[in-house]
């Protein structure tokens, strides 16, 4: 029988070696496609296999590799945080690894090999990123990591938008990349290591603690997409292969959040509130603004984009909320928060994969994401649709499924916490609870309008005969995500005490029992408020309805019947139906400030304007607030400053000699200083 680090080891093996043969077989895409799509699922599945046993025993093992360099030997340490983390990458690996291979197949003749050498290169690059002991090395695989995800953003070259897309996102990258190096620097200057364990130890003075902290929190927040530094993100996720946008959107971004947790909680350990209050009020602010934009889309994939944008608002909002339990001497409040941050961090990461992986098939039979052009593909994708509509379900927080479970600890934290401290925390966080409660019903509004825009209805495009069920493999693959978004939800007596054993373990005490005030979650395995049985039977019951009706009301009752509906006695048209725009059409005049709306009269509706008077044709476009405030002014005031830099640039090479002693005298009179 295999260890736990033989397992870790032969998932990070069979990542690489799968990686090295799909690159070897790109010339034969299909069987490249196999191999890689084979080779991510059976090491996702090593992965899950190598991080259960450490959860469940809460004891993590340490393997130390050669001293490269100077700065720290290579060493990987799964603790219980890094070995949820692989768990939830693994879980993501397995399923998007069967449905690459039916997937992918669109690819073939366009460099399938390479996409998925960079596909297998990448999650690895996530697991060592989680795992990572070095911050050196964490550095390196978090580039490694930003670098190969750029490629496969960019990898429809012909694509514009997709090269627009990556620029944007390479480039705020390293903007969040430069942020946490800084951090990690201020670390290394009193500890004079780049190991985790000298980190955590760190005598840092209270100056020095708080700046540490900003930079990662902003850094990580960058590569998070947190508002305001989201807009890269709903560029970038649509723009790449919709498996590789569950991946990023299901994990990637998770990494960031991992990144807070371990700086903020493990190397500093909460130390100040306002930490915590910082990191809920950017939690807060983009769960309703990202909500808001995803509500507003009419592109199926950027929805998806900017609602991760909303969950990553939602996790940051149970980690700092857990950060100020913490900080405040709250310890089982604190635990609490930081369990509600990690299982919506796992949910998101499966119902979103879910989400994108049934938005890929659509486009894949569709090749469109413009939801105005679909319709009514339930009746031609049935599969399709219903595990879309099981993830439509888990991200609107509807019970019994998993996205009810962690925004119900989120919930009650933000209440535990609103009992306790100062005047200022209690107020802070029945806004914060209302902020969670306006996203869920925006959520649910969101969901409502990508499923019915997209599986019901009658069909607004093309030519509808030519659109069947996607492929088996892709079905499994989603399939996989579907049976994972209950068993989350319905296992969740089971599975919060082991992530409440995480939260502990970074804070090094005991998970807290009943008698200290916590009860939604089991001090055992014998105890639980959630009864799973009644839940069953619940299911059990909403099953068997459908057959009483049928039963009662004879065969009548359970006959299809089609008609066309009504058009106040004109001939009904597709174009008649219940659109994406409309169902955000409302919210305009509410959050006006947030969607700020550009009309512009087309020539069609001139010339009806000259001939009817009151009629008018137009384009309305939404022009997001925080580009018009903040990155246009700011854009326009770097090439103003380039502009201003120009005069220095005479083409006088004497000139260009003074300008270097000149530096150079200023160098050496700060060194002597």
């Amino acid at each position: 029988m295999m260890t736990v680090q033989q397992l870790f080891l032969l998932s990070i093996f069979l990542y690489v070696v799968g990686a090295l043969i799909s690159l070897g077989l790109n010339r034969d895409g299909k069987i490249a496609n196999y191999v890689s799509g084979t080779t991510a699922f059976l090491a996702g599945c090593t992965g899950v296999a190598s991080a259960v046993p450490v959860l469940i025993e809460g004891k993590g093992f340490i393997l130390e590799g050669m001293e490269f360099i100077p700065f720290g030997r290579f060493t990987i340490n799964v603790d219980p945080l890094s070995a949820f983390m692989t768990l939830v990458i693994s879980l993501l690996s397995i399923a998007t690894g069967v449905y690459s291979i039916s997937y992918q197949e669109e690819y073939i003749g366009k460099g399938t090999g390479v996409m998925g050498f960079l596909n297998n290169i990448f999650i690895v690059s996530m697991i060592l990123v989680v795992t990572s002991d070095n911050a050196f090395y964490f550095l390196v695989f978090w580039e490694l990591m930003t670098l190969v995800s750029y490629f496969l953003v960019c990898f429809e070259q012909e694509n514009r938008e997709a090269i627009k897309a990556g620029f944007v996102y390479f480039v705020m990258a390293h903007v969040g990349t430069v942020l946490i190096m800084i951090s990690f620097i201020l670390f290394y200057v009193y500890t004079g290591t780049f190991d985790f364990a000298a980190f955590r130890n760190a005598n840092l003075s209270p100056v020095i603690k708080n700046l540490a902290f900003l930079l990662a929190f902003l850094g990580f927040g960058v590569k998070a997409g947190i508002v305001p530094f989201h807009f890269w993100l709903p560029q970038a996720h649509p723009a790449a292969p919709s498996n590789v946008s569950a991946l990023m959107s299901g994990v990637m971004i998770k990494t960031a959040i991992y990144g807070i947790i371990r700086v903020g909680v493990d190397f500093l350990g909460a130390a100040t509130w306002w930490w915590g209050l910082t990191v809920l009020a950017f939690g807060a602010i983009s769960a309703v603004f990202g909500v808001l934009y995803a509500v507003s889309e009419n592109d199926l994939k950027r929805l998806l984009a900017y609602s991760s944008i909303e969950n990553v608002g939602i996790i940051l909002m149970g980690v700092g909320a857990g950060m100020m339990g913490i900080a405040t001497g709250y310890v089982s409040v604190g635990i609490l928060g930081i369990l509600a941050g990690l299982y919506h961090l796992i949910n998101h990461a499966v119902f979103k994969g879910l989400l994108f992986l049934g938005a890929g098939s659509v486009v894949y039979r569709l090749h469109t994401r413009n939801m105005e052009e679909m319709g009514g593909l339930a009746r031609y994708m049935p599969w399709t649709g219903l595990t879309f509509f099981i993830g439509a379900l888990s991200i609107s927080a509807l019970p019994p499924l998993n996205g009810f479970v962690s925004k119900w600890f989120t919930y009650h934290t933000l209440f535990a916490v609103s009992t306790k401290g100062s005047v200022l925390i209690r107020m802070a966080f029945p806004l914060a609870a209302v902020a969670l409660a306006l996203t869920g019903a925006l959520t649910s509004l969101c969901f409502v309008k990508a499923y019915g825009v997209t599986f019901t209805g009658p069909f607004r495009g093309g030519n509808e005969l030519k659109i069947k069920e996607v492929p088996v493999t892709m079905l499994i693959g989603m399939g996989l995500l579907a049976i994972g978004c209950f068993v989350l939800g319905l296992g969740a007596p089971v599975g919060a005490g082991y992530i409440a054993n995480v939260a502990s373990a970074l804070l090094h005490v005991s998970s807290p029992k009943v008698s200290d005030g916590l009860s939604i979650f089991p001090a055992s395995s014998e105890q639980a408020m959630l009864s799973t049985p009644l839940v069953l039977v619940f299911v059990v019951g909403l099953a068997i309805l459908p057959l009483l009706i049928i039963g009662t009301g004879g065969k009548r009752a359970g006959r299809r019947v089609d008609f066309e509906p009504w058009a106040c006695g004109y001939k009904y048209s597709s174009r008649m139906a219940w659109t994406s725009t409309a169902f955000a059409h409302s919210l305009y005049p509410l959050f006006s400030p947030v969607y700020l709306l550009r009309t512009a009269f087309t020539e069609a509706g001139r010339f009806i304007i000259l001939l009817f008077k009151k009629a008018m044709a137009y384009i309305s476009q939404i022009e997001l607030m925080w580009e018009r405030y903040i990155y246009y002014p700011l854009l326009h005031f770097m090439v103003y400053i380039g502009k201003r830099a120009q005069t220095f640039q005479t083409g006088n090479v004497r000139m260009y000699c003074l300008y270097i002693i000149l530096t150079l005298g200023v160098l050496l009179i700060a060194t002597v200083r």
